[in-house]
């Protein structure tokens, strides 16, 4: 007789995605906290250069913006915060779409709707993080 798996499938798949996702997202920040914030910051302002926002706000956003994806990232592969973290996560997403969508760069607005997707499948099937820091800590 086959003895039954201790985590289901879903569990599983939640882990496997939940932990791609969360790489992703800290790579992101980290790559760009190695290339230094104030370069991406620099690239940020000549990028939105014709856009209608203050240069100063651009700089700043793009000073803070490694640091929160690192953080953002971190969280959701250890599965800390989860549910909080992919929440935070969905919301950097949809600023991030409001900034393409202000330079008309459909090509990186419509990456921005898979990853918000992505978050959102996330967030709704949270009942599966199983494998996550967050269950470790529930555990008597």
């Amino acid at each position: 007789m086959v003895e039954a798996s201790k985590f289901s499938d879903e569990q599983i798949a939640y882990a496997l995605l939940r932990t791609v996702v969360g790489v992703n997202l800290m790579m992101h920040g980290v790559s760009r906290m190695i290339a230094g914030p104030g370069e991406f910051a620099a690239k940020l302002v000549m990028q939105f250069g014709h856009a209608p926002l203050p240069a100063w706000s651009v700089w700043f956003f793009g000073l803070i913006l490694p640091t929160v994806e690192g953080l953002f990232g971190l969280l959701i592969l250890i599965g800390l915060r989860t549910r909080a973290a992919l929440i935070a996560a969905a919301l950097l997403i949809l600023v991030l779409t409001f900034g393409s969508s202000l330079l008309q760069d459909w090509a990186a607005s419509g990456t921005q709707l898979t990853y918000a997707l992505i978050y959102a499948i996330l967030i709704f099937l949270h009942r599966y993080n199983s494998w996550s820091i967050d269950t470790w800590m529930k555990r008597p």
